[in-house]
């Protein structure tokens, strides 16, 4: 049989290595309770409710700007918080509280595309005071995983919408059908596109052994020497312009001609601003009713004059609308001419007085 000595040595031996695994399983908790203050520390409870758990889980982390400050405590579906009805409860530590705000954001993100989900809150523009016991956090806008892959899937349809009508357009040009199909598949037109590629090698031969017009202008040193000339003449004309010189160079750079210029339209001005307000003769013309009515008057009257002497009414019209007339003038005239004439070349004929003595 044992000894006394021996069972009490076994039975120390057993009791320290309950001491020890308490020790460490007391560790161990406090290790698994650091991110929320420790085993003691209070704890608050935060609620934020979102569209969908997003595969939340319960124990998952609760980060603030990516530092672990809690874990999810509850998960559960709350009916009467539709569209949001996934009620997301949250156990942070006294010393987390502290840097929260009641308008921080909760959203539910993703450790990677296939990590697990855990809870971030943002307090970056947040300002308001810190929340307390069962508060709740508004929830951000961040998409999800799930946004994502549907968004995604939206861009491969599209992609494959895309891939369809490319596919439809390459058999269509295969088989020669529209204008690129012809342009691909038609042999004439081919040879069409050979000669025209070899008309203008030919021209582009001749342009560079300096033939024709357009030859001699590529490749002609003289004309390249009159093009130099030309532009030289012009920066001549450009520089005396600049300079002052010439007619048109004083346009540009006299002053005495400027001022004399705006003298000119001051002067001109000052005549219109008195013709518009009716001072002097032109004045008066544009201004005086009275004087337009007599002018109008008068073209009234010389109008029916002239309409007159078109229909050959009066001596006038009948001047210029009786023929007769016009040659009987006319004769009169050629008679009164001959007879001056004959006057001036023996006038004793027509001034001889005879005196008779009874």
């Amino acid at each position: 049989m044992p000894s006394r000595k021996e069972i009490q040595w076994s039975q120390l031996r057993v009791g320290a290595l309950v001491l020890v695994a308490l020790a460490v399983l007391i560790g161990l908790i406090f290790l698994m309770s650091g991110s929320t203050g420790g085993l003691f520390a209070k704890k608050y409870v935060l609620r934020s409710y979102f569209e969908n758990a997003a595969g939340l889980k319960n124990g998952a982390e609760v980060t603030l700007q990516g530092v672990t400050i809690g874990n999810v405590k509850s998960i559960r579906i709350v009916q009467t918080r539709n569209p949001t009805p996934v009620e997301v409860r949250m156990e942070v530590g006294e010393e987390a509280i502290k840097v929260l705000h009641t308008d921080s954001e909760a959203i539910i993100a993703q450790a990677g595309v296939l990590g697990d989900s855990y809870v971030d809150i943002n307090s970056t523009h947040a300002s308001g005071p810190s929340p307390a016991n069962n508060a709740e956090l508004p929830v951000g806008g961040a998409p999800s995983i799930q946004d994502v892959i549907r968004s995604s899937n939206d861009s491969i349809q599209q992609i494959q919408a895309l891939i369809k009508k490319v596919d439809t357009l390459v058999a269509t040009v295969n088989s020669g059908k529209r204008t690129v199909g012809e342009l691909i598949n038609d042999p004439a037109l081919a040879k069409k596109v050979v000669s025209i590629a070899t008309n203008l090698q030919m021209v582009t031969d001749e342009l560079a052994s300096g033939k024709g017009s357009l030859g001699k202008f590529v490749n002609d040193d003289a004309l390249y020497s009159r093009a130099l000339s030309a532009v030289d003449k012009l920066d001549k004309i450009t520089t005396d312009l600049d300079a002052g010189k010439g007619t048109a160079g004083k346009l540009l750079k006299d002053d005495a001609l400027y001022n004399n210029l705006n003298a000119a339209v001051k002067s001109t001005d000052q005549l219109v601003s008195g013709i518009n307000a009716g001072k002097g003769g032109l004045g008066k013309i544009a201004t005086d009713q009275g004087f337009a009515q007599k002018l109008d008057e008068t073209v009234t009257h010389l109008d029916a004059i002239l309409k007159g002497v078109d229909t050959g009414e009066g001596t006038v019209g009948q001047l210029f609308r009786n023929k007769t007339l016009y040659e009987h003038t006319d004769q009169t005239m050629e008679q009164a001419t001959q007879l001056l004439q004959a006057f001036r070349a023996d006038p004793k004929k027509y001034l001889t007085i005879q005196m008779k003595v009874f």
